[in-house]
């Protein structure tokens, strides 16, 4: 469990020998990391430790218990063992713990932001966004988690003769599997849901990002969740994340396409349910009336906001042929201006990539595109002068089909800009992907502007902003289409998902004796003037 404070006895051992003396002094402490290790689900003693690194700097920021299936069998264990108490709970008093919940997050988010940034490398805007996503989740679920569970009365056959009701029944132990890329708000956000249908939850934070996921986790005990409610395993997907499919009721994942359809394969070989939010190549569309100060600074956010880093993210920019000139130039000068950087403060716009593996995708997507024609018209290269990830915002324009560019998914700070000659092949381009996650649209007709956006396959489409619209409204669902996805996460979808529908009927005497007879002629006789009836009742 997340609680009570870990004894000398289950901390991780400490890698001093690993750890440079140089290393900049990177808030949070060693102290508080090693504090924070110590909450995982499994003991000290025979378990590996995994290293985690900040990607800022490279360095070794502390380390945390290398999981196995053993530990995941204990996680929910303990977890079912609490869960049937919770399921009891009234919605009210769990309302009233994400009422607690979102003030200790705002009054502890430069700690979250602090550690957001150590252990991701993001931009310091960038993690503040994961501390707003989770403050309105906290508060869209706290006021509607009642309404959504009530039992509903549904209409019957025999309307006042025969009564139904239908009810949600937590699925149990709920299995997430969360990503690096936003280890606040795609833990939090997709376990509290999660939580307030009644079940009990087993995560496995990404093994890059574990620390921000523990401490969150950790203040949602602090605000009343019970202890054990919620459980964390850190540890390799091949282990850890395979356990937790095979033994939860339930899976939510958030990864790349690949993985998500192995996680709904083995899913699907146990009969349990599963969401998924996966890859995208997400398009932008700008139309030749457009504000085109409004278009670049839009274009600019939903390109290099976390990076680049963002399922969500726009990679694609097709741009009407009458200012495709002058949209490339003042975007590409805005995009050469943004500030690159490492500190923990708002003074960088654009923040680290996660690991070695980021970069190289990014450079070879670069190089191939330069070597088959391409040209970047801003950034274009790594920064290794500011630490082992950094790499400049780009814009590449002349990308065809024939390079990787075009069609993969790079999930970092890179964009092509592509000219149209309408509209309508602006659609046609947008959706010619395997991909449906997000999409945007800037036009001055927004009338014109919606009727485009019903065109476009894609789970969100946001007209007149590249991703923040859709993101931000909590009530709407949000997911993708075609590869990009199973499922929804927020709005009502979001929280029933992790529910099984229950049906109770209740027949009354006088039904019986109405659908009654002396042989199964005179019943179906009586049963074949009441349905013949039934389409002129008003209800």
């Amino acid at each position: 469990p997340l609680t009570p404070p870990p004894t000398e006895e289950t901390q991780p051992p400490s890698p001093e020998a690993t750890t440079d003396p140089t290393t900049p002094d990177l808030k949070p402490g060693r102290r508080e990391l090693d504090r924070l290790a110590g909450l995982v689900r499994a003991p000290r003693e025979g378990r590996r430790p995994l290293e985690v690194r900040s990607p800022l700097t490279g360095e070794v920021l502390g380390v945390v218990p290398e999981g196995t299936r053993e530990d995941v069998e204990a996680a929910v264990a303990s977890a079912r063992a609490v869960q049937a108490a919770w399921a009891r709970t009234s919605t009210r008093e769990r309302a009233g713990i994400l009422g607690r919940y979102q003030t200790l997050v705002l009054d502890h988010q430069d700690e979250l932001l602090d550690l957001l940034q150590a252990e991701n490398g993001k931009a310091r805007g960038s993690a503040f966004e994961e501390v707003a996503d989770t403050v309105l989740n906290c508060q869209y679920y706290a006021r509607n988690v009642g309404k959504f569970l009530r039992d509903k009365p549904r209409r019957t056959a025999l309307p006042g003769l025969v009564r139904a009701w239908e009810r949600h029944v937590p699925k149990g132990v709920v299995g997430l599997i969360a990503p690096w890329n936003y280890p606040l708000a795609l833990s939090i956000g997709d376990g509290l849901p999660a939580l307030m249908a009644g079940n009990a939850l087993v995560l496995k934070p990404d093994s890059q990002t574990p620390y921000t996921t523990l401490r969150a986790f950790e203040l949602l005990e602090e605000a009343g969740l019970p202890r054990g409610l919620a459980q964390v395993v850190t540890g390799p997907g091949s282990v850890v994340g395979q356990a937790i499919i095979e033994l939860t009721d339930y899976v939510m994942f958030t990864g790349s396409t690949a993985t998500g359809r192995r996680v709904a394969a083995q899913a699907g070989e146990r009969l349990i349910g599963c969401s998924a939010e996966l890859g995208g190549k997400n398009p932008m569309i700008i139309a030749a009336d457009v504000d085109l100060d409004r278009a670049v600074r839009g274009a600019v956010a939903a390109c290099f906001s976390n990076t680049g880093q963002l399922c969500i993210s726009i990679e694609r920019i097709y741009v009407e042929r009458p200012i495709v000139e002058e949209f490339t130039a003042r975007f590409a000068d805005a995009v050469s201006a943004l500030r690159l950087g490492g500190g923990q403060d708002y003074d960088s716009d654009v923040g680290s990539l996660i690991s070695q593996d980021q970069l190289d995708k990014i450079t070879a997507h670069i190089a191939d595109a330069e070597a088959k024609g391409a040209k970047a018209v801003a950034g274009g290269h790594a920064r290794p002068d500011l630490g082992p990830f950094f790499h400049e915002p780009t814009v590449l324009t002349g990308v065809t089909p024939d390079m990787d560019v075009h069609s993969d998914e790079t999930f970092g700070p890179l964009v092509s800009i592509y000219p149209v000659d309408t509209l309508d092949e602006a659609v046609d381009r947008a959706n010619d992907t395997d991909y449906g996650l997000n999409a945007s649209i800037y036009i001055d007709d927004v009338r014109r502007g919606r009727r485009l956006a019903e065109r476009v396959m894609a789970g969100t489409v946001n007209v007149n902003d590249g991703y923040q619209s859709a993101w931000a409204a909590t009530g709407s669902p949000m997911g993708g289409m075609k590869a990009s996805g199973l499922g929804r996460r927020h709005g009502r979808e979001g929280l029933l998902k992790y529910t099984e529908s229950q049906t109770i009927a209740v027949r009354s005497a006088l039904a019986e004796k109405l659908q009654g007879g002396d042989t199964p002629a005179e019943t179906a006789s009586r049963l074949t003037a009441l349905l013949r009836s039934a389409k002129h009742l008003p209800f």
